[in-house]
């Protein structure tokens, strides 16, 4: 048997890249030939690659023009299974790990000017995306669709003309080893390293895209904690300036962190005593279960599928996205290195169900059932 699996292109701190790698590891142990179909990839050890990198300027472009060719690829290969992680119709298996785009521009547009709703709802990029959406969902070859939350799962139904049993939630999994309260043993080491007092109460933000993962938010909301708290604030923006001087502006610039983007991001749980993402839409951020594996309490947003292993008040705490004073109140009380302490053990209990064991399990479960019928 072989399936192909499709990527336009990697980066090394992607959660679908992640995800990829684990389901690589599902089919590891299976006599399954694994071929992977991207623009550019790390080399991986057992894994035929075929680069599939045609011209391109612009992003609309840039998506067409992959969808376009990789489609001719897949046809050639003729594979038994192809799992795509892109918005393609050449598919048996779509992981909707970016959600539904537009749950996600109304998300974004819903406390915007007049004039930025106006240029959202026109733009040629966004109108292609929903469209590749819908020939996606409601294609007659697409067999399975993997959802990382429920949330996604409903919006997938609400928006599409999609049969219900082809849609299966997998939550993410995490590396419950590797992402482990032990590390916490390098606290005082790091702090020093990162000059933050021993005694501080310091949360941390990781997350590209600093718009779409919330940071705004969490700044404004930082005013109103006491002095002895810090910010962390691990990932990339190309407008990392604008927030640095929306730091500087409210005051609270010595007591934010700026890493930058981090291929390692344990020091950042490490360090820290509690984790944010009000994410303002968000299928289900893997950095959340890596936090709660390491022991930290979440607070995260309405708008993001990570709400659903977070029970309020017991291993975190869930905020609507434009609720100011209802995420500064969350952040209060986790500045109580006692509180966070209790809710960071039971964050970490929930992390356990989903280890990667259990997301392994359920894709090798899904791919047997799919190979059983072609």
């Amino acid at each position: 048997m072989h399936i192909a699996l499709i990527r336009q292109r990697y980066s090394p701190y992607g959660g679908a890249e992640r995800f990829l790698s684990r389901a690589l590891a599902a089919l590891e142990n299976t006599d399954m030939k694994v071929s992977l179909v991207a623009r550019d990839w790390e080399p991986i050890q057992g894994i035929e690659f075929f680069r599939c990198n045609p011209f391109y300027l612009g992003r609309l472009w840039r998506d067409w023009s992959f969808a376009h060719k990789v489609c001719r690829q897949i046809n050639i290969m003729g594979a038994d299974l192809v799992q795509s992680h892109e918005r393609v119709a050449c598919c048996d298996i779509y992981r909707a790990g970016d959600g539904v785009h537009r749950v996600w521009l109304e998300q974004k547009i819903s406390n915007q000017s007049w004039l930025t709703q106006l240029c959202v709802r026109f733009s040629p990029y966004h109108n292609y995306i929903k469209s590749a959406e819908k020939q996606l969902f409601e294609s007659s070859r697409l067999r399975a669709v993997i959802c990382n939350s429920n949330m996604v799962r409903g919006e997938i139904l609400k928006h599409f003309a999609i049969d219900v049993s082809k849609i299966h939630v997998i939550y993410n999994g995490v590396d419950t080893a590797r992402f482990h309260p032990q590390i916490k043993q390098q606290k005082n080491n790091l702090r020093t390293q990162w000059d933050l007092p021993a005694d501080a109460n310091v949360f941390a933000f990781v997350g590209s895209g600093y718009d779409r993962k919330g940071l705004l938010q969490v700044l404004r909301a930082f005013t109103g904690l006491a002095e002895n708290c810090y910010l962390l604030v691990a990932g990339y923006d190309k407008r990392e300036r604008f927030y640095r001087e929306e730091a500087n502006r409210l005051g609270i610039k010595d007591r934010v962190k700026f890493l930058g983007p981090q291929k390692d991001v344990l020091p950042c749980y490490a360090v820290a005593d509690a984790f944010v993402l009000p994410t303002l839409y968000d299928p289900f951020p893997n950095v959340v279960l890596e936090a709660m594996a390491c022991g930290l309490p979440v607070i995260t947003s309405n708008k993001s599928g990570a709400a659903e292993v977070i029970t309020e008040n017991q291993n975190g705490f869930i905020c609507d996205v434009y609720d100011l004073q209802g995420l500064q109140n969350a952040m209060q009380v986790l500045c109580s290195k006692d509180v966070a302490k209790v809710m960071g053990a039971k964050a970490r209990a929930i992390a356990e169900r989903y280890d990667l064991n259990s997301m392994a399990g359920h894709l090798t479960a899904l791919y047997k059932n799919l190979l059983t019928k072609i």
